[in-house]
This record gives structure tokens, C-alpha cells and sequence, in this order.
């Protein structure tokens, strides 16, 4: 399967978004509202869970379902008052050591004037300096699509893993092709070039784990088995890095970020 077709894959309706990762995996999800500054933004899903009995704080970032629901969600694509809110709650977890477990599907942030005009820019470069100092281990997973500053706002994490057929890119193939070539029917050549499927980033140590996926997520029945598997997988290295001491944790997230692009020897 070529980088644009997996790009697509990730697009597909029938593709599970955050909520349905967070019924599969959690239980007792209590979602809290608002970032107390603006109002509260639908396309961000935020609060408190169980993993495996222990509580956690889970962030996502929703696109909806049915086709009024993707419209209250913004189609995935956060406000400012989202990444303050997601901020808001890893505080919270932070105060309580609870570990945080963000689950990333967005095209991008929004890129609306209103969204400007209520300070996108520095709200998502607030999160990325909050987290990478937050006290508490931290986690993030691509489920879906994994755009721009939109995604990295809440993947400044201990781990970062992603879906099989996720992607993770400072631009859309898209947006790539318009910006290099003005014209978007250059958007498969874009996406190789991009090398922004879970296996390239594998290979060039961007993110630690790739899980695969069944020819379908569509039906229930398929999904169970990859929701089992990131469960497991997200309890057991949550257990680990919640035993270490909080200093040897911060200073491991600021050498993974410190590294990347470093040339391998």
C-alpha cells in the first residue's frame, strides 16, 4: 500500500475516531468541559477514565461520526479553547499524578480567522513547552490522521505510537502538492516524498511502536482485537514509566525530542 493510500484509509467514515478508542479501551470516561478563558470546543474530548482499574486522563481529538455531529466537532479540526482545555486537564493530572494518554485524528488544527483571532498559534506552542515539563507520564497514540501543529499540540509525550495505516506529517499530501507544485492532483507523489506513514516514522525513530490493523475497522467485532491490544499496551508502559523517578522521566522526554533527526552511527 503506497503513502496516499494510506492517507486515504485513514479518511475513510467507517474508520473508529476518539470516542470510540475511548469506549473500547477505558471505563467510567467523565468528560469535563471548557478551558475557562473562551468556552468549551466539541472537537476536543477531555477527562477522566479507568485503565485496567487505575484512573488516567484522556485527551482526543474527536471528527464525529454522522455528518451533523463531524459539523459540532469542526470535522476534528481544534479551536484555540481545545488545546487550552487538553492543557487544562493535563494540569489537573499533573496535581493528581495521573498518568495522560492523548489520542490524535485531525487534519489540522483550525486556521479559521476566529481561531487566529483568539491566539491558535500560541495556545498549541503552550502546550508543546507544558508537556514537555508536565510531571506525570505521558503518551500519545495517531489513530487517524496526524496533521501539523494541530497533532504535535497533544504528542509531546513520553511514547508516541501509531495505528498502521495512521499518518503523521507537518502538512497534508494535499497541502504539500499546492505548496510545491500548485496542484493538488500531485498529492500521491507528495505523500511518498513526505514519508509520513507509521513505517517510515518507525524507521527514522519518530515514534516506538506501530500496531497493526485488520483489513477493516468498520465492524465492532474487528475493532475489539486492536482496542485489547493498545489497552494492554498503553497499561503496561504506563506501569513502567510511573516508576520512574520524576527527574529521569523529564530529562528521557527532552533527549527523545532532543534526538530526532540526529544521524544514526
Amino acid at each position: 500500500m503506497t503513502g496516499y493510500e494510506r492517507v486515504l484509509k485513514t479518511r475513510q467514515p467507517d474508520r473508529p475516531v476518539a470516542s470510540d478508542f475511548i469506549a473500547g479501551m477505558f471505563t467510567d470516561f467523565t468528560e469535563f468541559h471548557g478551558d475557562r478563558r473562551v468556552g468549551d470546543d466539541p472537537a476536543i474530548l477531555a477527562g477522566i477514565a479507568f485503565l485496567d482499574g487505575k484512573p488516567v486522563t484522556v485527551i482526543g481529538i474527536e471528527k464525529g461520526h454522522d455528518t451533523a455531529d463531524k459539523i459540532k466537532r469542526n470535522f476534528g479540526s481544534a479551536h484555540p479553547e481545545g488545546y487550552r482545555k487538553a492543557l487544562r486537564q493535563m494540569k489537573l493530572a499533573e496535581k493528581f499524578h495521573r498518568p495522560v494518554v492523548c489520542l490524535v485524528d485531525t487534519a489540522g488544527a483550525y486556521c479559521g480567522i476566529s481561531a487566529e483571532e483568539r491566539g491558535q498559534a500560541l495556545a498549541i506552542a503552550e502546550n508543546l513547552a507544558e508537556m514537555m515539563t508536565l510531571r506525570t507520564p505521558v503518551i500519545s497514540v495517531i489513530i487517524g490522521e496526524g496533521g501539523s501543529g494541530g497533532a504535535i499540540g497533544l504528542a509531546v509525550a513520553d511514547r508516541v505510537w501509531m495505528l498502521e495505516n495512521a499518518y503523521y506529517s507537518v502538512v497534508s499530501p494535499e497541502g504539500c502538492a499546492s505548496i510545491l507544485w500548485k496542484d493538488t492532483a500531485k498529492a500521491a507523489e507528495a505523500a511518498e516524498s513526505l514519508k509520513l506513514t507509521a513505517g517510515d516514522l518507525f524507521d527514522m525513530g519518530i515514534v516506538e511502536r506501530v500496531f497493526p490493523e485488520p483489513e477493516s475497522l468498520a465492524e465492532q467485532q474487528a475493532r475489539e482485537p486492536l482496542f485489547a491490544a493498545l489497552r494492554d499496551a498503553l497499561d503496561a508502559e504506563l506501569n513502567r514509566l510511573s516508576r520512574l523517578p520524576v527527574q529521569t522521566l523529564l530529562a528521557d522526554r527532552y533527549e527523545r525530542f532532543r534526538k530526532v533527526g540526529r544521524p544514526s552511527r
